[in-house]
């Protein structure tokens, strides 16, 4: 499983998601959407922080004339520290002491002015930022990453603050310079081609930082609240600043599953994305690593094998322990359509599985049990997310407080049919000592194969699985 790891050790911000995915192999190139539809420019350099060799990302602003008196006035210093302000008003020092290798325009002619965009153009609300998402003509998957990212970022700001969603000003994360930072992300991760990504515990830094309203220890309370809502870990210092920005928080939360260490992975690319600052003792970068890695945590899909949130106590041996929580509620008056559409809308929220039963209710009228499983760190999202899905007045949490799991991998049988190779992945359970005790052909690829070979599905899964199994026991990977 190609898998993408973010090492947090300094933080994280817009800027230097960006630049870490360029540094771990993907194309800037595909920026170009960006540019095309807003007034900014990407500028992609190399800095040295701290004896590490990393790649820099600006997001510059186009400017068609104006004098220069102007120009001055919003430009920023590349020498000096200039402040600006992550949705809620505080100030976050960013330095920008690097010097470019160059300027990436990706063949585009710039015959105007440029400054520094951070912060500069229009303010937006939430809904504003949806607009300018979905009008810039997007692959879905992107366009799905970049969404998620503001609305992770827009319900912590909601919360914080005490208003409604669809009310939420983004002032500066939601500038043409965000925006840039949110949706660049996302064009870049979808390059990388990637089918999972992690992310180690997040440091916050320290320290207070002014905001709108006074001043506030760090982390600032939108970072807090989407670490909450996606299932971040976050961890104090290593210096007393800020080190984890709201924007930074939004994307790594939108994408990446938190762990508590890398992964095992056969390392392909690795590269550094700098921050603005430079500190005395640590290097002001973070870390992206990309490889092929092997599905060892438990905090996955039931059914589909796929992996979310912290890496559970996996023991020495025997099945994986894993916390959950199981929500439940009980519904009389629920559509058949409502019903049907749960187990997506409520994966989306951060459920593992949901089950739908039959029963009888209140006055033997028909009815049903909808059963959810999901991380206690999703638990408010998914319970929220199933009461406006369905109109019930509760949703109660069941004694369950964790389960027993396999070990998930995938492994890929190739099979030589009429002399043409077709390839079906393989979900292979354990215990946590390895002992493998099932394989399962995955269905949706091998009844592929069988319609490209007029073979019964069937067929097709057993000699998938049998090539898997036989494989194992040769001792193959």
């Amino acid at each position: 499983m190609r898998t993408l790891a973010f090492d947090g050790r300094t933080g994280a911000a817009g800027d230097m998601t960006c630049a870490a995915l360029i540094a771990a192999g993907a194309d800037a190139a595909v920026l170009d959407p960006v540019e095309e539809r807003l007034p900014v420019r990407y500028e992609v350099g190399e800095t040295v922080k701290n004896g590490i060799r990393a790649t820099t990302v600006d997001v510059l602003l186009e400017e068609d004339g104006g004098d220069d008196a102007d120009r001055d006035a919003h430009a920023h210093d590349h020498e000096s520290g200039h402040g600006h302000s992550h949705g809620h008003g505080h100030d976050h020092d960013h330095g920008h002491d690097h010097d470019h290798g160059h300027d990436h325009d990706h063949g585009h002619d710039h015959d105007h002015d440029h400054t520094h965009a951070e912060g500069a153009g229009i303010h937006r609300t939430y809904p504003e930022v949806v607009d300018v998402v979905e009008s810039m003509g997007l692959p879905a998957a992107v366009e799905a990453t970049a969404l998620e990212a503001f609305e992770l970022l827009g319900r912590a700001e909601a919360s914080t603050h005490g208003t409604d969603l669809e009310d939420t000003a983004f002032h500066e994360v939601g500038a043409d310079d965000a925006v840039a930072d949110v949706v660049g992300a996302a064009l870049l991760l979808d390059d990388l081609d990637v089918d999972r990504v992690v992310t180690t515990p997040l440091a916050v830094g320290g320290g207070e930082v002014e905001m709108a309203h006074g001043v506030y220890p760090v982390p600032a309370p939108a970072v807090v609240g989407i670490a909450e809502r996606a299932g971040l870990t976050l961890v104090g210092g290593p210096i007393d600043r800020e080190l984890l920005t709201p924007t930074g928080a939004a994307i790594l939360g939108a994408v990446a599953e938190g762990v508590d260490a890398l992964p095992e992975l056969r390392v392909e690319g690795a590269g550094y994305g700098a921050g603005d600052a430079t500190f005395e003792r640590h290097p002001n970068v973070l870390r992206a690593v990309v490889g092929d890695g092997v599905e060892t945590t438990g905090n996955d899909d039931e059914e589909t094998g796929h992996v979310h949130g912290h890496g559970p106590d996996t023991g020495s041996e025997g099945l994986v322990h894993d916390d959950i929580v199981v929500l439940e509620t009980n519904l009389d008056d629920a559509a058949p359509e409502v019903l049907g559409g749960l187990q997506e809308s409520l994966a989306e929220a951060g459920a593992r599985d949901v089950t739908v039963v039959p029963t009888t209710m209140k006055k033997s009228r028909p009815g049903h049990l909808v059963k959810v499983v999901c991380k206690p760190a999703d638990a408010a999202a998914v319970a929220e997310r199933l009461a406006r899905e369905t109109g019930t007045l509760g949703v109660r949490q069941a004694g369950a407080s964790h389960r027993w799991i396999a070990e998930r991998s995938f492994e890929t049988a190739t099979l030589s049919i009429d002399g043409v190779d077709h390839a079906v992945s393989v979900k292979v359970a354990a215990t946590a000592d390895g002992d493998v005790y099932d394989v399962s052909a995955e269905y949706d690829e091998a009844a592929a194969v069988a319609a490209e070979t007029d073979l019964p599905t069937r067929e097709v899964l057993r000699r998938a699985e049998t090539s898997v199994h036989d494989g194992l026991g040769d001792g193959g990977d």
